[in-house]
C-alpha cells in the first residue's frame, strides 16, 4: 500500500468518504433508499478518483481525474443541501458540508496550478 500520509487530498476525501457512508446509513434507516444511493455513490467516489489521479499516466490524465472528483464533489454537494433544505429528510451536519467545501477548493486549486506546470 502507498503511503498517503502527507497527501492532504488523498486523507481529506478518505476521511469524508467514511462520512458520507454514515450519514448514508442514517438516510438507508429513514429509508430513503434513492438519495441514500445518491449521497453514497457520489460522495465516496470523489476519493477513488483521488486515489486513481496519484497513478495517472500523464499531466492531461491527472487532470482529467481530478476534474471527474470536482464534478463528484460538487453533485455530492447538490444532494447534501437538498437534505439540509428538506423538512423530511436527515440534514447533514456543519462539518460535513465545510468538508466538502474544503475539498472542492483544495481540488480546484490542484487542478489550476497543475494546468500552469
Amino acid at each position: 500500500m502507498r503511503n498517503d500520509k502527507e497527501n492532504i487530498i488523498v486523507n481529506k476525501t478518505f476521511d469524508f468518504a467514511l462520512d458520507i457512508i454514515e450519514f448514508s446509513e442514517g438516510l438507508y434507516e429513514s429509508k430513503r433508499f434513492p438519495l441514500a444511493n445518491q449521497i453514497f455513490k457520489s460522495g465516496t467516489s470523489i476519493g477513488a478518483n483521488v486515489r486513481e489521479a496519484q497513478n495517472a499516466e500523464s499531466k492531461a490524465d491527472f487532470i482529467h481525474k481530478l476534474k471527474i472528483a470536482a464534478k463528484e464533489a460538487d453533485e455530492t454537494e447538490y444532494w447534501l443541501l437538498l437534505c439540509l433544505k428538506s423538512p423530511h429528510l436527515q440534514s447533514p451536519n456543519e462539518k460535513l458540508i465545510s468538508d466538502l467545501k474544503e475539498i472542492l477548493l483544495i481540488l480546484s486549486k490542484i487542478i489550476s496550478s497543475s494546468k500552469l506546470k
